[in-house]
């Protein structure tokens, strides 16, 4: 833990209102992770490739797929510091891992984002750590991210929803749109 809070200072430092695209992630099937290059997005199928919209509920059952939960992005600080080495980064099963402060303070629920040539809606959808994220990161990460600090942060990630289609690359821009 100790560990985890000397990044604070780092994650705390993340650009406010333009930042980077550090990592693409799409998640073709339920545990499978391809990193992308460039990928697409939409408004209906979110990260096109991605399971989102057709993962099952775990217990072999289609889920309802939350439209608020479309598209999950990270801290690339917050997740520097959690996993330790950017080949795990991955693992935190979000699609995007981004150098911008994504506290609830900064890009509250309604907040628009420009992000390549697609823009997104922060939506009030909470993401927090969950068993999955335990199983991979520790229990420490778990209470990290989910203090009341982390959770202010955000050092989980956020929730957003595709409003205009595009394409994102790795080493685009992400913006908060007024």
């Amino acid at each position: 833990m100790d560990e985890l809070e000397k990044g604070l200072s780092d994650i705390k430092s993340s650009p406010k209102e333009v930042g980077t695209v550090e990592l693409i992630v799409r998640r073709p099937e339920t545990g499978e992770r391809e990193v992308l290059a460039h990928a697409e997005l939409d408004s209906t199928h979110g990260l096109v490739g991605d399971n989102w919209l057709t993962r099952s509920d775990g217990k072999g059952r289609r889920a309802t797929a939350n439209p608020d939960m479309q598209i999950n992005l990270m801290n690339s600080r917050s997740i520097s510091v959690i996993a330790q080495t950017r080949d795990r980064w991955p693992l935190a099963g979000d699609q995007f891992y981004v150098d911008l402060d994504l506290s609830a303070e900064n890009l509250p629920a309604g907040t628009v984002l420009e992000i390549g040539t697609a823009r997104l809606e922060v939506t009030s959808e909470p993401h927090l750590g969950c068993k999955k994220f335990k199983e991979r990161f520790g229990k420490d990460a778990v209470l990290f991210v989910n203090s009341d600090e982390g959770k202010a942060l955000n050092l989980r990630g956020i929730n957003a929803r595709v409003t205009v289609a595009g394409v994102v690359k790795s080493g685009d821009t992400i913006r908060k749109v007024d």
